[in-house]
């Protein structure tokens, strides 16, 4: 039996979206934004110690492969030649550190993950350093000493894994985020892969100057980075180099941004005050600043947006980055086992309603943006007999909800003009009963797009968009608007604000909570202290019963 003919759809265009907990590979047609095929393989997270959070870079790599090929088949089952695409992009979760050897493409160690909290001894130690009025680090880079960026990491891998220090001293080490990683390895590898970065990329690292767009030798010094094995730097859209192996040898890889730049594309953010939401494993608000480094004053990122082509400008954004949002709720799944699977909770969470006056702090790994406190703790707070298993799921739900209200708060008065509705995407905006909560408690209208792999779709407009490629306008006239469901507040102004003066006086309530080491040099564990001990565990006696309630 002949095979069926071929679908004619003109030019594709695919994007690799590796972020914390998945891997996809996603096709669309330029045409007309249009999502064709995808696949998605789950990755896993690796917690050796208390804090630490690691990922296999060799998993990472076999994961898109994967992706790749069972998109590839797929595409067959529709009828549709892969020979159509003809780019290919890297969206990223951002700041994860690796570090290999360029001559076994072996890495030296596990990838440390953006969520990592192993360096915050050495943050406050740097912090310590740096003069309050002349702090050089966020003056060039626009981001606090914090556990999140890549050059603590860095630096701690370079102090503590005697493989890498070798590596190092031998001339074969070589560092880079997850897109670095991924493009030398599909470029090539050991034969001729290309070691680059994107400036969306590059800024979250602590070592780049977001002003003169280069690494900056001031900034490597102060953390102890050898600048020779830093990537090379590029725009977010050109030919990076091309596939060496798999169904797609050949292809151009031709798009890089980081995962929240990528959205705020998809979202057809560009133009100066346009703002986006990304609901993942965390949460990220960015507002499109122009081709101006807006200084925030109220603890959020400068950073840069994109760099849509070599000859083109590059466009900043200011970011509140929140730490734990899809991840509280695999954190129930798992650890509470109150879930099986992630959706229940819109379930649990719809029949309660409420929280029952129980507000949850998710501070897994410190409080990130306005606080910036490592030393912050999860908690969960207001509980009382009455407390069940359905209370708590709302809770989650809101405390995601209440830590997006923190960040938009703090983008409204850096910007002056708050924003009159916020658009929104990411794996948690399924969730119905979130997009509600989320407008009631913003007290503003919430735009959902009907397509919502906006990630993927904005770094395949950018490797589409490239010089040598070509098959996907961004000019305006030619960008269709994106199609969106509205969700509107349907609670008043006040119960709104008194709901959100109870969350901020439980986030203070999780500050402090950690201290790196203790005066007497003694294991600063709460349990350290015999009556505390007891209270939280006869707490988590109370909690981990609500399960069967």
């Amino acid at each position: 039996m002949a095979d069926a003919p071929k679908a004619v759809l003109g030019p594709l265009v695919g994007a690799v979206d590796q972020g914390t907990s998945s891997t996809r590979f996603l096709v669309f047609n330029p045409q007309t934004a249009e999502l064709l095929c995808h696949h998605q393989v789950e990755i896993a997270q690796e917690f050796p110690k208390e804090g630490w959070v690691e990922q296999d870079p060799k998993a990472i790599l076999q994961s898109v492969y994967e992706c790749i090929e069972k998109t590839c088949e797929k595409l067959g089952q529709q009828s549709i030649d892969i020979s159509n695409i003809k780019a290919i992009g890297v969206t990223n979760q951002r700041e994860t550190t690796i570090v290999w050897d360029k001559f076994t493409g072996e890495p030296l160690y596990n990838a440390v993950v953006w969520l990592d909290l192993r360096t915050q001894s050495t943050v406050e130690n740097l912090s310590k350093s740096i003069s309050v009025s002349n702090n050089f680090v966020k003056n060039k880079t626009g981001l606090p000493i914090s556990t999140y960026f890549s050059a603590v990491k860095l630096h701690w891998l370079i102090e503590n894994v005697r493989k890498v220090q070798k590596a190092i001293e031998d001339g074969r080490a070589i560092f880079g985020t997850v897109d670095s990683w991924l493009i030398w390895c599909m470029t090539g590898g050991i034969n001729g892969g290309v070691h680059c970065t994107d400036v969306s990329n590059a800024s979250r690292t602590m070592l780049f100057n977001i002003h003169s767009l280069q690494w900056d030798e001031e900034l490597c010094e102060f953390f102890g980075i050898p600048m020779t094995i830093l990537p090379r730097i590029r725009s977010s859209s050109e030919i990076y180099g091309l596939m060496k192996s798999g169904l797609l040898e050949g292809v151009p890889i031709s798009g890089c941004l980081g995962d929240q730049s990528a959205a705020l594309v998809g979202q057809l953010c560009l133009q100066d005050g346009q703002a986006k939401s990304t609901y993942g494993t965390g949460c990220f608000l960015l507002c499109n600043t122009g081709q101006k480094c807006v200084n925030s004053e109220h603890g959020l990122l400068t950073t840069v947006a994109y760099q849509l082509g070599r000859q083109e400008p590059v466009y900043y954004a200011l970011e509140g980055s929140v730490a734990i949002a899809g991840a509280v709720v695999s954190w129930i799944k798992n650890n509470l086992q109150i879930i099986q699977s992630s959706s229940e909770i819109e379930k649990l969470a719809e029949v309660a309603g409420t929280s029952y006056g129980c507000y949850f702090v998710p501070a897994f790994s410190g409080l990130y943006a306005p606080y910036w406190d490592p030393s912050a703790r999860g908690i969960i707070c207001g509980l009382t007999q009455f407390t069940n298993k359905f209370h708590i799921a709302f809770a989650a739900l809101e405390a995601v909800c209440f830590q997006t209200r923190e960040i938009l708060d703090a983008m409204n008065s850096d910007c002056g003009i708050p924003l009159k509705h916020l658009q929104v995407d990411g794996g948690m905006t399924a969730n119905r009963v979130l997009m509600q909560l989320q407008a009631d408690i913003l007290c503003i209208p919430v735009m959902k797009p009907f397509m919502p792999e906006t990630t993927a779709l904005g770094v395949a407009m950018a490797a589409g968009a490239a010089e040598g490629v070509s098959v996907w306008s961004l000019d305006p006239k030619d960008l269709s608007s994106v199609q969106m469901e509205k969700f509107e507040p349907q609670i008043n102004a006040e119960e709104s604000e008194g709901r959100y003066a109870t969350w901020k006086k439980a986030v203070v309530k999780s500050m402090g909570w950690v201290l790196t080491q203790s005066p007497d040099g003694r294991d600063p564990s709460i349990f350290s202290s015999l009556t505390l001990g007891f209270y939280v565990v006869s707490s988590m006696v109370i909690l981990i019963g609500a399960r069967y309630m």
